[in-house]
């Protein structure tokens, strides 16, 4: 056999091949166990964070807050920042605390405060879920992964892929710099447009957080019914969300 070929009938090494339906199987877990979830919002930030530091209090705040105003809280269903969103949330009988989680070669281990955990093989596969049924990215503080997931969704957004969703920083003394990195490096590069940085929203006030992504799902509501999508099933759950909204605001 000359170097480089393969001849018919050598051995063939399948398991790329094959771990395509591991692929699949990460999606259809994913989209058979969260398919009947009402509006979302995803939480990120480092796993690092311990639970005396301020951003996890605040993000363990913020995930009592939405789950008491009707949202499920996601997250990556591990340790620091995602722990204390989900613990937030999980403290509260009105929304779901939802972790999905990926399997590493050392075990990321979910943490305790979840109504629904999953795990999958795939980051990709894990990254279209945790934005599939969103409708607010929330970025704390982070590291790489967190970066990560906060440039697929500008991204996503940017490009008319999903439809646009509110993007928060919550930590102005950490992300300052990232903004004005952004605003001074690649907008005056022509590497974005300058509505492009408009997409982030930086901020350390939670309530706002709450009430941007409440008035968000409305104008969704609205928009839904002006373009004849009432027939849809997120037009049922939205529509849910919102009449327990006014029946809470009662």
């Amino acid at each position: 056999m000359s170097e480089g070929r393969i001849e018919i009938g050598a051995q063939l090494d399948f398991s790329e091949p094959w771990s395509i339906f591991r692929v699949m199987a990460d999606f259809v877990n994913g989209y058979d166990s969260l398919k009947e979830l009402g509006p979302s919002v995803t939480v990120f930030g480092s796993a690092r964070t311990k639970s005396d530091h301020k951003y996890y209090k605040a993000a363990q705040k913020l995930g009592y807050m939405l789950a008491e105003n009707g949202f499920n809280v996601i997250t990556g269903g591990s340790a620091g920042i995602m722990e204390a969103a989900n613990r937030g949330a999980y403290s509260s009988a009105k929304g779901k605390s939802i972790g999905l989680n990926i399997e590493l070669p050392h075990e990321q281990a979910s943490n305790a405060y979840l109504d629904l955990g999953l795990k999958f093989d795939y980051f990709f596969a894990r990254k279209v879920m945790l934005v599939k049924y969103s409708y607010a990215y929330i970025i704390f503080p982070g590291g790489f992964g967190t970066m990560d997931e906060l440039f697929e969704a500008l991204t996503l957004v940017q490009t008319k892929k999903i439809y646009p969703i509110g993007i928060f920083l919550i930590g102005v003394d950490y992300y300052s710099p990232l903004l004005d990195f952004i605003r001074s490096s690649m907008i005056e590069e022509g590497a974005i447009a300058k509505e492009d940085a408009d997409l982030i929203k930086l901020t350390d006030d939670l309530d706002e957080v709450v009430s941007f992504t409440k008035k968000h799902i409305f104008a969704r509501i609205k928009e839904m019914e002006e373009i004849g999508l009432t027939k849809l099933s997120d037009y049922s759950r939205l529509k849910k969300f919102q009449e327990a909204h006014n029946q809470r605001s009662k």
